[in-house]
Order: structure tokens, then sequence, then C-alpha cells
């Protein structure tokens, strides 16, 4: 008896066993069943070795408790103590498998399944589990003998005797003897309807690859045909009350629970359509409708049940289709996309618990060899194979993956998919989430062979794992592209020639000899350069396939890297800089503006980092202005301060547009910007500030060259149209009108003359051409337009103002807001012209028909001839136009009474009039909506050309550009002209109701 306070001897041993509940086991090993055998050191050491022995121990005992009598028990015993290969089996899986412990514990003979040791045992195939299936004569029976089979499966998986590629075909050999057997059932059902039609069942996915789990949908497609003679219709129809029936066979749930889902979800029209089709009706969708997914799923289809001949003349006839794939337009971003939505669709809870799903999970590696196999397979029959590993194996020996990426990536799924078969096995149950519970991760951990804190080594091992596949999984598509094309290592297979070319078309570049070419620049060579470079570009390849035009995103890189290529900060940044690589790829891709503010000077790649000196975040105006005077300060003469300022125009520009494209774009680091209106209103006011400075810093050059400190003027400068509203988009001119007053005692021609002379030089010098962008300076709004004279004093405004203004002038004034020059004579002008904008009593009637009656006039006289009206993006139905004079007219009749309409912004007065009861919330929302995508479609055809446009390009790749910044995928373009018609049309529905009523 052991002394209380003391352990026994026994309780310790099992602790050294791994038993982590020593109390319960030592009650159990004092059951009556193992009385004979308690003792034995054999039985000990065999639960000490299984995943989980506390649960191995219990399983057993429940087994010789359901043993029908002594002598069966004691056969069960001593066959236990004696045959090491029946213990290692079964109490391997009752410590690995709670499901088969409770069918053993129902079928308390099925154990007998795990006694023979025979070399044709080591490796089953169909033919061995047709044989085990055999007996079952209902839905039933089949259960039970489907369980015994998996019993003999799961018994060899967790002893080591098959791997996990080989678990994976056995279970997949179980599933196409399950689906013959089931078959033969409804068949025996239904014999009438046998007799008038030819079946095939098509295994897809895992089970038509060979590689299916534990527990899995097993993924099906049905051909029928009718046999010679009978009707086609009527065959039809009882193929598909066949196919139904073999369904539920195997998907109902029984006293013996259910096998495993049959889903035939994979066919055409999915869910929608017709469960059994004829072998012409599968080939005309497929010929005519399919998607590329669906050219993807069937790499793994494979007859299985049923007519052979069918199946295999399905096969024949489908299998040329799917090898032409990668000839469909938009083919690599349908296949990387429909991976980005699967994790996307993952619940953000499970995320970083997804062992198949979730980034570096065992999808990732399956995409991968799967985009490779359709793009190199039209071309190389060795890798038709439905099997991953074997693909990845073809992948590897054909030079289409470098063979160091491949081993790892073959360690890193067969791991992972160890893991999600014992994570399955336990209690059978279909699940892809690395559990929480530390038992579990225990259990799990001790399956796969840790035994030294399984835990944390199980923990370390899948993250190491996953990241691996992280790193690999789109590297895997691009490197051996360098390989091809830079040829450092002797002995190594290489892709072709011609095969690098099909991988860069399958990427999208319309021109791959040059893509190549310029790889070949890049990547070839000895240097630090070449090799920081041969690192980088697989991620930036893809990155540039991910847009609209990659052949200009490597030639841009090529051209920044040429230029910069010697400079070690450059490499550096790249390298090290988590945000910079991705951002300067999505900016070098996006269009032609922001690749050709940086290619005037590279220099300005360091803003796109992530770091303290880089970063896109738009500097205030205080800041710019800040620095274009202390360049003006350094510069000597006029003419190199300007040069000064017009740089950090351009640059500045560049940042603007750069972050414009990455919040557009998003990327890993950063999403898409969800609030469009802020990414207007961010670009707007940056260009503004910007225009603004550069004016500031141009206005004190040519004073201080042509006047000293001193200019015999009072000089400010107002901004008007967008520039006053803090709306400028990258191809603006800046609208403005120049106010002076002579200084006390200066004579008023002198002063007038130096004030025009001011404004000349000013617009010459922000257009001498340069490497910088000309700022066009626009004072068609001043009084008598184009007539009048360039510069008036206050004076001259007032005394205008008061006896001549018209209705246009007061309508263009309510944008006018002082950006430059002398800052009192700026407010002295605002307080002139706020009694005109927003007048006293509001406008009177003729003045709002004057208004209606210009509008429609520009309507008509100022559209471009041949422009589609409802796609032009400022003048069009529904455009900027009709959204602002909507507004405006509600300012100059409600500004007076209203403070918040006093703005010069058009969002801000939409809001304050809205809130004012002006309009309703749902009319201020379509409103707001459609001028912020009309202002986002001028931006991004800026972006894209390089010149300013209102209307859509008709160059399809310019058009795809333009609807990737705005958020529609390849192939998308008709959506997003149908969405932009779709939000103007709502909105000139609101303006007709308010401007026009």
């Amino acid at each position: 008896m052991t002394a209380p306070g003391r352990r026994s001897s026994t309780f310790t041993r099992l602790l050294r066993h791994g038993f982590t509940d020593p109390s319960a086991a030592e009650r159990l090993l004092d059951a009556v069943e193992l009385a004979a055998v308690r003792d034995d050191p054999v039985l000990l050491e065999a639960l000490g070795a299984t995943a989980d022995p506390d649960l191995a121990l219990h399983g057993l005992v429940r087994l010789l408790e359901a043993q029908p009598d002594p002598t069966a028990r004691r056969e069960l015993l001593d066959t236990l103590i004696a045959a090491k290969p029946l213990r290692d089996r079964l109490l391997g899986v009752l410590g690995a498998s709670e499901a088969l412990a409770d069918h053993l514990a129902r079928h308390a003979g099925d154990w007998r399944a795990l006694v023979t040791y025979e070399p044709r045992d080591l490796h089953r195939g169909v033919e061995d589990f047709e044989r085990g299936l055999a007996e079952a004569d209902d839905p039933v029976s089949l259960r039970v003998a489907y369980r015994r089979c998996l019993l003999s499966i799961a018994a060899r998986d967790v002893c080591g005797t098959i791997d996990v590629a080989e678990t994976a075909a056995e279970l997949a050999d179980l599933a196409t003897a399950t689906l013959r057997a089931a078959l033969a059932l409804a068949e025996a059902a239904a014999p009438e309807d046998a007799a008038l039609c030819r079946l095939a069942v098509i295994a897809m996915g895992k089970c038509g690859g060979h590689e299916l789990n534990y527990v899995s949908d097993v993924d099906v497609i049905f051909v029928g045909e009718a046999v010679e003679g009978a009707d086609e219709p009527r065959a039809l129809r009882a193929a598909t009350a066949l196919a139904s029936h073999l369904m539920r066979i195997c998907s109902e749930t029984t006293v013996e629970g259910s096998i495993w889902p049959v889903d035939a979800n994979l066919r055409p029209e999915g869910r929608n359509g017709p469960l059994v089709r004829t072998l012409s009706s599968h080939l005309a969708y497929y010929q005519r409708w399919a998607k590329t997914w669906e050219f993807q799923a069937l790499l793994k289809a494979r007859p299985v049940a049923g007519d052979p001949g069918l199946g295999a003349e399905y096969v024949a006839a489908l299998q040329p289709l799917v090898w032409q794939a990668a000839d469909r337009e938009n083919f690599v971003p349908d296949v990387q996309k429909m991976r980005r939505r699967v994790v996307e669709n993952i619940p953000a809870a499970e995320v970083d618990r997804q062992l198949k799903l979730g980034p570096g999970g065992l999808r990732d590696v399956e995409f991968a060899v799967q985009l490779l196999q359709l793009v190199h397979g039209r071309a190389d029959t060795s890798l038709h194979s439905g099997t991953t590993l074997d693909a990845l194996e073809a992948l590897a020996a054909g030079g289409y993956v470098g063979r160091a990426d491949a081993a790892q990536l073959d360690e890193a799924y067969r791991f992972l998919r160890s893991m999600e078969h014992r994570i399955q096995l336990h209690r059978l149950r279909r699940t892809h989430l690395v559990p929480d519970d530390e038992a579990d991760l225990r259990r799990l951990g001790r399956s796969l062979g840790l035994r030294t804190d399984p835990v944390a080594g199980l923990l370390r091992a899948w993250k190491r794992h996953a990241s691996v596949v992280r790193r690999l999984h789109e590297k895997l598509f691009y490197r051996p592209l360098l390989d091809a094309v830079a040829q450092l290592a002797p002995g190594e297979a290489r892709l072709s020639a011609e095969a690098a070319r099909e991988r860069m078309v399958a990427l999208g570049y319309a021109d791959p000899a040059a893509a190549l070419r310029h790889l070949e620049a890049l990547a070839s060579g000895v240097t630090r350069k070449a090799a920081i470079q041969r690192t980088l570009l697989p991620v930036l390849l893809g990155w540039f396939a991910d847009s609209a035009d990659p052949d200009a995103g490597l030639l841009n890189f090529r051209k920044v890297s040429d230029a910069l290529g010697k400079t070690p900060w450059y490499l550096r940044l790249l390298r090290d800089e988590g945000a910079a690589a991705e951002n300067l790829a999505r900016v070098l891709s996006a269009g032609r503006l922001a690749p050709d503010l940086l290619m005037r000077a590279p220099e300005a790649v360091a803003l796109l980092g992530d770091g303290n000196a880089g970063g896109l975040a738009p500097r205030g105006r205080a800041q710019l202005e800040q620095e274009t005077l202390a360049a003006v300060r350094r510069a000597d003469g006029a003419v190199q301060a300007v040069a000064a300022v017009r740089g950090v125009r351009r640059r500045e520009l560049f940042r603007t547009a750069a972050a414009d494209i990455v919040g557009s774009y998003g990327t890993e680091a950063q999403p898409v910007e969800a609030d469009q209106g802020a990414l207007v209103d961010r670009v707007g006011a940056a260009v503004s500030d910007l225009t603004a400075a550069t004016l500031a810093g141009t206005l004190r050059a040519v004073v201080r060259e042509g006047w000293g400190d001193t200019l015999p003027t009072r000089f400010a400068i107002i901004g008007m149209g967008r520039f006053g509203g803090h709306e400028l988009g990258y191809g603006s001119d800046a609208d403005v009108l120049f106010v002076h007053e002579p200084r006390d005692g200066a004579d008023e021609r002198e002063a007038a003359d130096a004030a025009n002379k001011v404004v000349s030089e000013m617009r010459r010098l922000l257009q001498v051409p340069s490497a910088d962008p000309p700022l066009l300076i626009d004072a068609d709004l001043r009084p008598e337009g184009k007539s009048g004279p360039l510069v008036r004093t206050l004076k001259s405004y007032e005394a205008y103002y008061r006896r001549w203004s018209l209705v246009w002038e007061r309508h263009a004034l309510l944008r006018a807001e002082f950006v430059a020059g002398d800052e009192d004579l700026g407010r002295r002008f605002i307080e002139l012209v706020d009694p005109l904008r927003y007048p006293a009593g509001g406008l009177g009637d003729d003045a709002v028909r004057e208004i209606r009656r210009l509008k429609a006039r520009m309507e008509s006289e100022r559209l471009p001839r041949g422009a589609d009206p409802k796609l032009h993006a400022k003048l069009g139905p529904g455009g900027l136009s009709d959204v602002e004079w909507t507004v405006q007219l509600m300012q100059l009749r409600h500004g007076h009474e209203e403070a918040g309409l006093r703005t010069t912004r058009t969002r801000a007065a939409l809001a304050a009039a809205c809130e004012a009861g002006l309009i309703s919330a749902e009319n201020a929302t379509t409103l707001d909506e459609a001028w912020v995508l009309a202002t986002r479609v001028r931006n991004a055809v800026m972006l894209v050309r390089g010149r300013a446009g209102d209307t859509f390009p008709t160059d399809p790749r310019e058009l795809a550009a333009v609807g990737r910044y705005l958020g529609h995928g390849p192939g998308h373009a008709g959506d997003m002209l149908d969405e932009y018609r779709r939000t103007a049309r709502r909105a000139r529905a609101v303006v007709d109701e308010l401007f026009y009523a």
C-alpha cells in the first residue's frame, strides 16, 4: 500500500510515459479487463509511444469491455502482447482517433483487420478496398465496411508505414471503391434506370488528384448518355435518379453516421445546372461559357466509377481545353484574384489558425503549382498530373521551378498535410483549423513525432513551414524567368526560351521578347546590384503582372535602376524598406504620369520608403511655402530660383501621385483606401497647396530680381475655380485673379507697370521648357474676361463689380480665395467680393434664369465634337459641371443666411446644404458620389495617359489601367463604364429636380 501523501511507483511511471492524467490512468489499469497485463512493461511502453497515451488506454479498456465474452477478450490481450505489429497499429489508432475508438467499441471484432501484416498490406489499392466493401448490401453496412477499411489506412499512417502522400492516395482509392459500391447499390435499387443509361462518375478536387483527406467532401461530376435505342431525355432522367441516389447513400446520416458528402457543385453552372449532362453538353459549355477557375478544376478530373468508356471519352474530350486555358485573356490575374478572394473570405477570427486557406497554407502551394501546370502543360505532357506533389516534382525536373524551391515547398506541403490529416483523424470531422486547446495541440505535436515540448515544437514547425510557403508561392512563378536569362548556375535545368516567353505572355506582357531582354539586363552578372535585383525581381514581376501594363512597369524599373543602380541607398531601400519595393512597382506600372515625374529626378524613389526620411503623406502648405522661399533665397537670379521651385513642385507632384496610386491599388501593408472621397480630397488639397506654394516662391523670385525686397505696389494672387476650391487635379491650370494696390507715395502708372511685369515674368518662368512640368496660369475669370486688363487695383475691382458685374462673374467668385502675395490685400479683396457672391436676400428670378441659360449653353457648345456625353466627366449629364452648378446655385441663393455655405469647396458646401435642409440626405449622397467618381476619372486619365482628359480612354490597355485605379479588376472595364453611367444618371435626375425645376 502506498503511504498517504506519497505517489505510487505506477503513478510515476505513467508520468514518465507521457500520461497527463496518471490518476485516471491508474484506475483504468486496475480495471478487471486489464488484470492479466496491467504489470506488463510492454503494454506501458507501447501506450507511451502513442500520440495520446491517456486516450489510447481509455480506448483499449472500452474495446475490451465491448468483447462478447472472456475468450474473445483473452484473444485480444494475448495478440496485443505477443504481436508487435498489432500492438503498434491498434494502440496508435486508439491514441490518435477518438472516432475510430468509438467504431471499434461498436464493432468489437474489427480489431482483427489490423492483425495481418503482409507485403500487400503496405500499399493497398482500389481492388483491395473493393474486396473490403464487397459484402456491403445497404448504406449502413457500407458505412461499417468503409470505417473498417479506413481503420487499416489510419493504422499504417500513424505507425509511419506509409507517408502522407501514400495515405492521401489510399484515401482517394478508398473513396473510389466506395463510389463504385454506392453506385452498385443505387443500380440494384432501380435496375430499370440502370438499363436505360450509361453513367460515368468523374472525381474532381482532391479525390480526383489522388490526394484526399480523412474527412473531405468528395467532388464529382456526372456524365450520362442514353444506351442505344433509348430516348435521351428519359435516359438522362434515369441517370439523374441514379446519381442522386448515389449521393444520398454516401452523404445521409444513419445509425452508423455518414461517409462523406458527395459534392457535385463543380459541374457546369454549379448548383443551378443539371446534375447529369451528356458529353456533348459538357463540351459545349466548356467551349463557350466556362470561366478560368473551371479549367483549373479540370486539372484533377479522373473517371472513377460507372461506365469506364464514357469516363475515358469525357477526359479525352476535355483535357485539350484545359491546356488552352492559359491563352485566355487575364488568365494569371484571374487565378491570382480567385486566390485573394479565398483569403479575404476567411473569418477574421480564423485567419491565423487556417491550415488550408490562410496565407502560407496548403492552398497557396496548390494554386502556384496549378498555375504553372496550366501555363506550361500545353507544350509539356510530363506536367499533366492531378497530384500536387507529383506535379511539383515534374515542374522542378523540367526547370519550370528551381529545385531548391521545389524541395522546400515539398517539405512544407507534406508537413502541413500531415497536420491536416492528424487534426481530422481525431474526431473524423472536416476541419482545417489548428486547434487552440493545449491538450489537442499536445496530441497533435506528439502524433508528428515531437515528444520534447510538443506544443512549442509544433507551433514553431508550423510557423516555419507556413513562412516558407508564403515566401515561395508567388516567387515560384517568377524565379525561373530570371534563371533562364541570368544563366548563373551550370547544370540547373532552366526554362527554355519558348517556355519563358509563354510565361511572360501568361503574365500579361504584350512584348515578351522585350520583357525578357529587360530581365536579362537587370539580373545578369555577378555584381551586388545584379544579386539584389535577382532577389527583388520575382516579387516585383508579380506586382507588375497585377497591373494593367506589366510591360511599362518592367521597362520603367529598368530605367530607374539604370539611373540609380550604382547608388548604395537605392538598392538598400528596396531590399530593407518593407513598403518601398511594392510601392515602386505599383507606381511604375500604373500609367505614364508618375514614372515620367520620377524619371526626371529618380532620387525621388526615396519618398516611397516607409521610414522617417521617406513617406507619402502630403506636406502642408506652410511647409511647402517655407521650402520654396528658402530655395529662392539661395538661388542666383530668378531663372535659377524658379527652376528650384519647379523642382520642388515636380517632386511633390510625384509624392501626391504615388500616394494616390498606392491608396487606390492597395498593398500588402496598406489596404485599398475605402473612402474614395478622402482620396479625392487629399489629392485636391495637396495639388492646390503645392500650386499656391509654387506661385508664392515664383512671386518672391520675380520681385527680388526686378525690385529687390519691395515692389512699388502691394500684390496678391486670388485662387479661382478648382484652385480656389482646393480641388485641383494633376493636369489642372491655375485659375487666378491678380490684384494690386500702389504703396503710399508710389506713382500709380509705375505701380501698374510693375504689377503687369510681375505677372508676365511669372507666367514666362513657370512655362520655360525644362525637365519639370510647366504650370499654366489662367486669368480668364477676371472682369471682362480676356478683354479686360490682366491686373487691376483693388479700387478698380470695387468700381467694376459695383457697376458692371455680370451674373457669371458673381458665380465665379464663389471659388475666390487668397493664395499668395500680400495677405492683408488678399483679405480685403475677399471682404469686397463676399456681398457679391452671397447676396443679401439671395438671387432674383432673372439671375436664376440667366444661370440656367448659361449652363444649358455650355452643355450644348463646349462638349467636344464626337465625345459621348454620358461618359464625359466634366460636361456630361451627372458630371462635375452638373453637380457644381447645382451646389453653387444653392450657395448664391442661401449663402447670406447659412454660414456653412460660405465655403469654396464643393463637398463641404454640399454637406452644409444638406445640414441646412436645402437638399435631402439621399440626394446629397447621390451628388457627392457622382462628383467624387467624376473627379477620380479625371485624375485617373491624367495618371494613366500623362495628359489631361475629361473622358475615358479608347485604348484598351489605358482603359484597363483607369479601371484598376478605380477598383475594377482585369476584364471589368465594361463594368466600370456601366457604373459611371449609372452613377451619373442618378446624379442628373437630382440636378434636373434641384437646378432646372
